[in-house]
């Protein structure tokens, strides 16, 4: 008889919702992580009282109010409004792309100025079937947009030029004739209360977890105590790169602890220039106090820089590069996962896809649902 009912590599959303559902239906679980910290990618560690977003921002919204039930239950949120500021050279314009970008960009004041200006530079450019980025964010937006807000900080992110990315990954560019700065068209929006490590400590409860242990080196071992294994590392690598690594973009941090109690007084501002080296600077505390006495009672901040880079094995993974070579990859790799009757692969790692961290709890509650009944 195993151990265990359930090894779940990984204490990520996924493995941490998987967990709970399976103690919730009287199983007896394990979970392993490679790190010495569970919440993965959504980790936050506490820096002068700041919650400090480890790998990267992360700003919980959802339409999916199953979801939303779901997640409420392990953490309280705050009423946090995603609202990034563009700077270009010194110029601040507001993102998403409203009514406010396109009056400080063109001197247009009513939705109707504003949409024929985007019309007439659209017409101007003679795009009519959008091929690549480029040509999607011109007929999106115009040219000037395009050139001062899009271009060059997309270019940093992705390491390539606007001409050779696909017009799919800018196609749901939020774009409002309103005066509305909120990014995300979500229902519900927020940051966990004290951080989002204490929200996956909830859904944990008194699982088992081991930290520090690397699955891939001791994979007979942990196998051998579990009927069945939830594995959310990454899927090349579960197959020891057989044909090949998958790509992704990855990401570098640059943290520093000042000693003033507001540097730039919004939680991102990403920098659009190409010239700039870093992507956007977080700044923490603004995603858990206001921006009034609460974040100002506290004399220091927490601010990160943002490269972009090549990924190489070793580094830690973040962006699929969702191009053909990629897509079949991919599905080579998925067909041996088929092949694998006692492995199920899952969340971002494991099904080589960018998930938002509601579809990932989403897919992971599909997955205990099928699993468990």
């Amino acid at each position: 008889m195993a151990a265990y009912d359930y090894l779940i590599v990984g204490a990520g959303l996924f493995g941490a919702v998987f967990a709970e559902r399976a103690r919730k239906a009287g199983k007896k679980v394990l979970v392993i992580d490679k790190r010495p910290n569970i919440a993965g990618n959504v980790y936050t560690e506490d820096v002068e009282g700041i919650h400090v977003h480890k790998y990267g921002a992360h700003i919980f919204h959802t339409n999916n109010r199953k979801v939303w039930n779901y997640v409420t239950q392990f953490a309280e949120f705050n009423r946090f409004t995603n609202s990034p500021v563009a700077n270009f050279h010194g110029e601040l314009y507001s993102l998403p792309f409203n009514m406010y970008t396109f009056n400080k960009m063109w001197g247009v004041v009513t939705p109707e100025e504003a949409a024929a200006k985007i019309e007439e530079q659209r017409k101007a450019a003679g795009i009519t079937e959008p091929k690549n980025l480029e040509e999607q964010a011109i007929s999106l937006v115009g040219t000037d947009i395009y050139e001062k807000l899009i271009k060059g900080y997309t270019e940093k992110q992705w390491g390539r030029p606007c001409t050779e990315l696909p017009s799919f990954i800018i196609r749901r560019l939020p774009v409002r004739l309103t005066f509305d700065n909120n990014y995300f068209n979500a229902l519900f929006q927020g940051i966990p209360m004290g951080g989002y490590t204490k929200m996956v400590a909830n859904m944990l409860g008194d699982t088992e977890v081991r930290l520090n242990v690397d699955y891939l080196a001791e994979k007979e071992t942990y196998d051998a105590l579990a009927d069945r294994v939830i594995y959310t590392g990454p899927i090349d690598a579960y197959f020891g790169y057989t044909f090949g690594p998958l790509e992704y973009r990855s990401v570098r941090f640059e943290n520093e602890l000042l000693d003033q109690p507001n540097f730039q007084g919004n939680a991102a501002v990403n920098y659009t220039d190409r010239e700039t080296p870093w992507t956007r600077i977080i700044e923490h505390k603004w995603f858990e106090f206001g921006k009034d006495d609460d974040g100002n009672d506290l004399p220091k901040t927490v601010i990160s820089r943002e490269y972009s880079s090549e990924w190489k094995v070793g580094d830690e993974p973040y962006y699929p590069v969702n191009n053909e070579k990629n897509a079949a990859l991919y599905g080579e790799y998925k067909r041996l996962a088929e092949d694998e009757k006692k492995i199920v692969f899952g969340g971002r790692l494991g099904e080589y896809k960018y998930y938002d961290m509601d579809a990932v709890i989403a897919s992971a509650l599909a997955c205990a649902e099928q699993e468990l009944a």
